[in-house]
């Protein structure tokens, strides 16, 4: 009788330590979420650059790169890029797509803006820019643009040129060209949210400031920049400084660091902080990032530093002012190879709900349709794998932030509301690991699983579905699958959004 007793003894502790080493390390407990604050509801959006909208050199897709520098008499990084047609904004294609990320901001901007001359008339596209720019938007060009926004629930994001042309002979900043763009908008209906001074004023040297600018010349022009619009378009926000590469992210082109821009009188200041965040330049512009880091803890945790930066900055000159990444992808100069594939989506989504927790409101991705870190293929304006993600997040995760507690190395969660609905809650998973896991969940729940064959690779899946548009080049249904409560599986290199309707 002994013996049995202890043989159920050791089988009861030998089940125990079984079911403990079994049991998930990652569990959900939905009503321990503390409230942390909340995004814009446009948190989610993105960039179409001002190249793109008229036509110019931007960077060489990785395929055709050696075939194109071969016949070409470009140097340096100029021989990275080449000649693109204006996109088409009324395609039914881009702008379904586009509708599904919605709503948003659309910035158009980038450092061809900072040298445009806005021809306010209807006649013949002039044969070059008058002295002092560089290239041309057409009305017909800068109206695509305002229909595109209003198409796809986007409200208009800008910035202005800074070129030689702005300033009269005396060199005294005028805001003509302001003024008739802000017009022409008004004339078609159109409507300029927001707007940054010019594109990047840490690189103003080079993005076409005249010769000799700096941080007081700066400040001046702002003034000037910022008085003309608080009478002339006062509903439009002033947003800024829009600076980029420093922290000790990417150690390269800084022309005026943000001391610089901030510290002369009169001080500027902004209705929103903006800057631009870039983990490390391409492999185009023989940038260090390897793709068998890009899930990498210290990858994934870079953005953080990029924003701690900014946020001592902001802090520094202008407490409790909204922060804005009015710029961002996976790398500089067009993104990787690897960005336009599924082992980007993990970046993408995580820097999303990172950023969400840290108290940045609006994160937008640079581009929509152009180059590798591109949501949509550059030449089918088919979805990438980081459209899907971006997709999922937009239909499913609410502007509500909640802390989701702690998971298992490797494995990354977040929590939202649950999108357009009075109550529930959405819960982002990412598993970065090479070996399933597993989640507790605390009730029944609707699961979007997305999964791939490979890392590398533009064709993604969710709940085991490859996802493609129609045939009318429209959005498919995305329905979730049910799971019950209690233990959910959670697949090596998967993303898994869980929704919770109580």
């Amino acid at each position: 009788m002994k013996k049995i007793l202890l043989f159920w003894v050791f089988a009861l502790l030998g089940g125990n330590v079984f079911a403990q080493q079994n049991a998930p390390q990652n569990k959900i407990n939905l009503k321990d979420m503390s409230f942390i604050g909340k995004v814009d509801e446009r948190y989610q959006s993105f960039n179409i650059e001002m190249c793109e909208v008229i036509g110019g050199d931007f960077w060489i897709p990785y395929n055709l790169v050696d075939s194109v520098r071969k016949h070409s008499d470009r140097k340096g990084i100029d021989a990275l890029k080449w000649k693109i047609e204006p996109i088409n904004l009324y395609e039914k294609k881009i702008r379904n797509l586009a509708a599904g990320l919605g709503p948003t901001y659309v910035r158009v901007s980038g450092t061809w803006a900072n040298a445009i001359f806005f021809q306010n008339n209807d006649g013949p596209k002039l044969s070059s820019p008058p002295k002092g720019f560089k290239n041309i938007l057409t009305r017909q060009q800068w109206k695509g643009v305002v229909d595109f926004c209003k198409a796809v629930d986007g409200k208009l994001v800008t910035s202005f040129p800074i070129s030689e042309g702005m300033r009269d002979e005396s060199g005294k900043w005028q805001p003509t060209q302001v003024k008739s763009i802000i017009d022409y908008t008004n004339s078609v209906g159109g409507d300029i949210h927001a707007a940054e001074f010019f594109n990047e004023p840490s690189h103003a040297i080079h993005g076409d400031a005249p010769k000799g600018y700096n941080g007081e010349i700066f400040a001046k022009e702002f003034a000037l920049f910022k008085d003309f619009a608080s009478t002339y378009a006062p509903k439009m926000r002033i947003i800024g400084p829009g600076s980029s590469t420093e922290g000790g992210i990417i150690p390269a082109g800084l022309d005026f660091p943000i001391d610089e821009l901030l510290s002369h009188t009169p001080k500027p200041s902004f209705e929103v902080f903006t800057y631009h965040y870039y983990g490390n330049i391409s492999k185009r512009c023989l940038g260090g990032q390897k793709v068998e880091n890009a899930l990498s803890p210290d990858w994934l945790k870079r953005t953080e530093k990029g924003l701690e930066f900014y946020q001592n900055a902001r802090d520094k000159y202008m407490p409790n002012t909204p922060i804005w990444l009015t710029e961002t992808a996976e790398t500089a100069c067009g993104g990787n190879p690897w960005a336009a594939t599924y082992i980007d989506s993990f970046r993408y989504l995580d820097q999303m709900g990172r950023l969400a927790k840290k108290g940045v409101q609006v994160v937008m991705h640079n581009t929509l349709a152009r180059s590798e870190y591109g949501l949509l293929d550059h030449d089918t304006h088919n979805p990438r794998p980081n459209y899907w993600a971006a997709h999922l997040w937009n239909k499913l995760m609410g502007n509500q932030v909640y802390d989701a507690g702690n998971s298992e190395t490797g494995v990354y969660t977040y929590a939202h509301n649950l999108k357009n609905k009075s109550k529930g809650k959405t819960v982002m998973i990412l598993n970065t690991n090479k070996t399933a896991t597993s989640v507790s969940i605390p009730a029944d729940a609707k699961q979007y699983l997305l999964t791939a064959d490979e890392l590398v690779t533009k064709k993604v899946s969710l709940n085991g579905k490859v996802l493609k548009l129609t045939a009318n080049d429209e959005l498919p249904e995305i329905e979730g699958k049910t799971v019950k409560k209690g233990i959910v599986e959670l697949p090596a290199y998967s993303i898994m959004f869980l929704t919770f309707s109580k």
